[in-house]
């Protein structure tokens, strides 16, 4: 089971309205997900449709005794689909002072114990929603986890509290010996705004591979379903907020701690103009405005983008590598039928800093094997994308902004799992 915590010490940053949005869309994709609120204002419970005060027992019970923990299952209330949650409630708040006498390993190891005692199998996540501030259930929370994510929203107080709350994170893990794997989520989002745009590129700049490619943009359906007692997905499945969840929830699934990203790899400054998988150019504001054309011996059929490697057209933005003259950015493909071939996908803007594509075929992670080159024509940007794909037929979208769009220029598309459409790439 994947234990991960949600903390951040700053109050309004989006805490419980990721941990409730994405344990649902992650419980939509077929996981079986334990939601723990762990905070007293209990705010994931009512988020989920629970009235706390018509609750009779909650996490209080859980962790206010030493032989609480065995009582974890009891206390657990079904939500929705492959979610379950275990409730909080005002008498939390006692619980601090109710432990002060007791050792502190005591006192914060209640809900990690708790977790263990539950039958194995029963959950693949459980998701904790911790409260404002960095006391005995945040730590017991930290504790427990093997994860954290903390959202971040794009202000610069925010993020100089979360460079206090990585250095309590890492001194915690350095005092116990516990490893924490940390990610980092931007929040309350408006792309609209150039005060936004800039500090996301800041952030993406300070935490580097520890920030999600996704982004959660500001939306006030977010708001209303969290009123209503309901996760985005069930409420305004077509939203922003569901479709920035879902995709969050593919990234999460995709980055188990350990096939996550490697904070010690190398990071390519944001003006290099080669990036490699593991350095993936950072993430900031964009309108995305591409061409793509593919080279092919026939005329590309109506159902999809063909393409072939026996030719190249002048001045594709989707190529493929073939024998003939080709840029210096593309390769030489291998002339066997069944050989993967070189894609080449070009996306060119006057104002965007960072484009990435994601598809079947890179298991949905952002850039992943996808060799990157960025030039300039002008005053326009152009990224290169290089895909090395077998024949055969693809599902991508772009990553713009943190937020996945189909492509805008390719008329085949086709609805996604998780919400919204993908576009459809044929190569032959």
């Amino acid at each position: 089971m994947r234990v991960i915590a949600i903390v951040n010490q700053k109050g309004g940053c989006g805490k419980t309205t990721t941990t409730v949005n994405l344990a649902a869309a992650l419980a939509a994709d077929g996981a079986r997900v334990l939601v723990i609120d762990i905070d007293p204002q209990a705010h994931a419970t009512l988020a989920l449709g629970i009235d706390p005060e018509k609750v009779n027992e909650n996490l209080y019970e859980v962790l206010a005794e030493p032989d609480g923990p065995e009582y974890l299952q009891e206390i657990i209330l079904k939500v929705g689909e492959n979610l379950d949650l275990a409730p909080s409630g005002i008498v939390l708040s006692a619980l601090e002072q109710k432990l002060a006498s007791e050792r502190v390993e005591a006192r914060t190891e209640r809900l990690g114990a708790a977790l263990d005692s539950l039958p194995e199998d029963t959950y693949e996540y459980a998701l904790i929603d911790c409260p404002p501030n960095v006391g005995v259930l945040t730590f017991n929370a930290l504790r427990a986890a093997s994860e954290v994510i903390i959202p971040l929203e794009t202000s610069r107080f925010a993020m100089h509290g979360v460079e206090k709350l990585l250095e309590t994170i890492a001194l915690l893990t350095e005092r116990i010996g516990h490893d924490l794997t940390v990610r980092i989520l931007t929040t309350l989002y408006d792309g609209r705004t150039r005060f936004s745009r800039a500090t996301l590129a800041e952030i993406r700049e300070s935490f580097k591979d520890m920030c999600f490619d996704t982004v959660i943009r500001l939306n006030v359906k977010l708001r209303e379903a969290a009123g209503r007692g309901r996760p985005i997905a069930s409420f305004a499945a077509s939203a922003n907020g569901a479709v920035d969840h879902a995709a969050l929830a593919v990234e999460v699934d995709a980055s188990a701690p350990g096939a996550s990203l490697d904070a010690s790899a190398p990071v390519q400054p944001q003006s290099s103009l080669e990036v490699t998988p593991e350095a993936s150019p950072l993430v900031q504001s964009a309108q995305l405005e591409s061409s793509l054309e593919a080279s092919s011996e026939t005329a590309q059929p109506e159902s999809s983008l063909e393409v072939s490697s026996k030719a190249a057209q002048p001045e594709s933005s989707l190529e493929v590598a073939s024998e003939a003259a080709l840029p210096e950015s593309s390769l030489e493909a291998t002339p066997e039928a069944s050989a993967p071939r070189e894609v080449v996908v070009r996306f060119r803007d006057m104002q965007a800093n960072d484009v990435r594509i994601a598809g079947d075929f890179n298991g949905w992670v952002p850039d992943k094997g996808v060799r990157s080159l960025i030039e300039s024509e002008g005053q326009t940007r152009v990224w290169t994308k290089i895909l090395l794909l077998a024949p055969g037929t693809y599902q991508y979208r772009y990553v713009v902004d943190g937020e996945w769009r189909a492509d805008p220029e390719n008329p085949e598309v086709i609805s996604s799992a998780v919400g919204g459409r993908n576009s459809v790439l044929v190569v032959r």
